[in-house]
Order: C-alpha cells, then sequence, then structure tokens
C-alpha cells in the first residue's frame, strides 16, 4: 500500500503561495487565530498552523480569550478582530464553549476574511460552485491530495462516512465539482460496510478512532483519512485502522503526517488570496 504523505503535497502548494506573494507589493499577510479556552487539540492546532505560516513566510498571532469569557464580550472582542485592518484572514477555533453563540460568531465574520469557510455567504458559494468562496481548509486539502497523486476524481465513486459542515458536505460539493459520484454516509446508514466496500475512493471524517478497518475498504481502493484522534494508548490516530487495511486499500493517508500537514497549508494559501483580494 502507497503512503500518501501530506508534506509531498504541502510543498507543492508553498510553490504556490510564494509565487502569488509576489503579487503582494511587499506587504506580508496576516493571520489571527481565535482561540477560547485552552483545549489540547486547539492549541495543537493553532501551533502547527502559526508554524506553517512561518515557513511560508506568512504571519500569524493568536487572539486568546478565556474559556468563561461572556458570550457579550467575546462577541465585542471578534467584532474588533474582524474590523482590524492589519488582519487579512481569521481562523476561528471551534466549537466553542456552550455558553457562546458560536453562530453568530459564523454570521459576523467578514467574508473576506474567513479562511475556513464558516460564513453562510462561503458555504452558499461552496454549494453553488462558486470558486471565490473560501471551503473549509480540510475538505478542500482531500481535494489537493488527490489531484497531488494523479489520482482520478471524474466518475469514480466517492464514499464519505460523515456529514459534517466542516468537511463532510462542502467536501461532498467539491467532489461533484470534480465529476465524482458522491455518497454520504452517517450513523443511520444501513449497511455502512456494504455501502464503504462500493466506493473507489473512501473518504474517512467521523471522528472515531479506527473505526474503519478492512471490512469497510474494497480491494485497491485509495483511503483518504482526516480524522484527528488520540487511542489507547494515547497515540494519535485517525478514523482508519491503518494496520488492518494493509492488505486491501492501494493508497492511504496516514495520520498523523497526511491530510492534517495539506489543511495548513491550504490555509495559508486562502491567507494570501484573501489578502490580494483585500488590498490589490
Amino acid at each position: 500500500m502507497e503512503r500518501l504523505k501530506g508534506a509531498e503535497v504541502s510543498a507543492k502548494i508553498k510553490e504556490q503561495v510564494q509565487a502569488m506573494l509576489e503579487k503582494a507589493g511587499g506587504r506580508t499577510p496576516k493571520l489571527a487565530i481565535v482561540r477560547v479556552g485552552e483545549r489540547p487539540d486547539d492549541l495543537s492546532y493553532e501551533r502547527g498552523a502559526i508554524k506553517k505560516m512561518e515557513a511560508f513566510g506568512l504571519a500569524a498571532e493568536s487572539r486568546a480569550f478565556p474559556a468563561d469569557i461572556s458570550n457579550e464580550a467575546f462577541q465585542k472582542a471578534f467584532a474588533a478582530v474582524n474590523e482590524d485592518p492589519e488582519i487579512d484572514g481569521i481562523l476561528l477555533l471551534r466549537p466553542l464553549p456552550g455558553h457562546l453563540d458560536e453562530k453568530a460568531a459564523e454570521n459576523a465574520i467578514d467574508p473576506e476574511k474567513d479562511l475556513d469557510g464558516i460564513s453562510p455567504w462561503n458555504a452558499a458559494k461552496v454549494f453553488a460552485g462558486d470558486e471565490s468562496g473560501f471551503a473549509p481548509c480540510t475538505a478542500e486539502a482531500v481535494v489537493e491530495v488527490l489531484k497531488a497523486y494523479d489520482i482520478p476524481i471524474s466518475g469514480r465513486r466517492v464514499t464519505i462516512v460523515g456529514r459534517s459542515m466542516v468537511v463532510g458536505r462542502p467536501l461532498s460539493m467539491l467532489l461533484v465539482k470534480e465529476n465524482a459520484t458522491v455518497t454520504i454516509c452517517h450513523t443511520r446508514t444501513r449497511d455502512l460496510p456494504g455501502t464503504c466496500r462500493n466506493a473507489e475512493i473512501l473518504v474517512a471524517a467521523a471522528g472515531r478512532a479506527k473505526m474503519l478497518d478492512q471490512d469497510y475498504v474494497a480491494p485497491g481502493a485509495v483511503v483518504i483519512d482526516v480524522g484527528i484522534n488520540v487511542d489507547e494508548e494515547g497515540k494519535l490516530c485517525g478514523d482508519v485502522d491503518w494496520e488492518s487495511i494493509q492488505d486491501t486499500a492501494s493508497m492511504a493517508t496516514p495520520v498523523p503526517g497526511g491530510v492534517g500537514a495539506v489543511t495548513t497549508a491550504v490555509l495559508a494559501r486562502h491567507l494570501v488570496q484573501a489578502a490580494l483580494r483585500q488590498h490589490g
């Protein structure tokens, strides 16, 4: 089974970003990462994103708030980030604590700074096939991996396990735009293993550690694992049981080292695109 490494795809996107930066007139695009509280997964993603921005020659800063911040105070602070002319792009780490109005933030974010496609405006553009909107970075990263490794998408049967607005639903639209035939699975899907075995390309976005094993994978299928979980030994793992599919899948993305590295590279590209649109 061939390992689809994210680092190689990230390197190609970095070349694109460098070419785009030449049009920025010497201005360094700046990202604001908005975080509430100190959840370990948020902190890990924040560190990785800032490191990636710096590696790509971009600027990034954390706008962190305490977990017990009031909704009124948070919405006011978020509005200030939104209106800051020095900030070209915003990444809001979700989910927010339950007492905060997450929908209000999604509705308020400037679509031109919304790098992860959480605003209704960008979501509508993705579902309409309008490339001027920002798609969620992870969903776009999946397509980037497939294209970088010259894996055909047009006409292929693709099954996505997971229907969230972070990955499953927007990814289905991106793949339909590439002329794939897409099936979305979820907790109510009957015979989930059988449905997955029908896929030529299987995308795991269920959020459950090692949920998909060889019983879900057709011989020769390509498996894209976007899950980020911690197993019973405390190690990072995906939604796919990697060892189980070794003799079944033809290609697969590892966790870590797969889609995650591409996601932050896509975030960097979105940041430069946002800066160019706002500042010319």
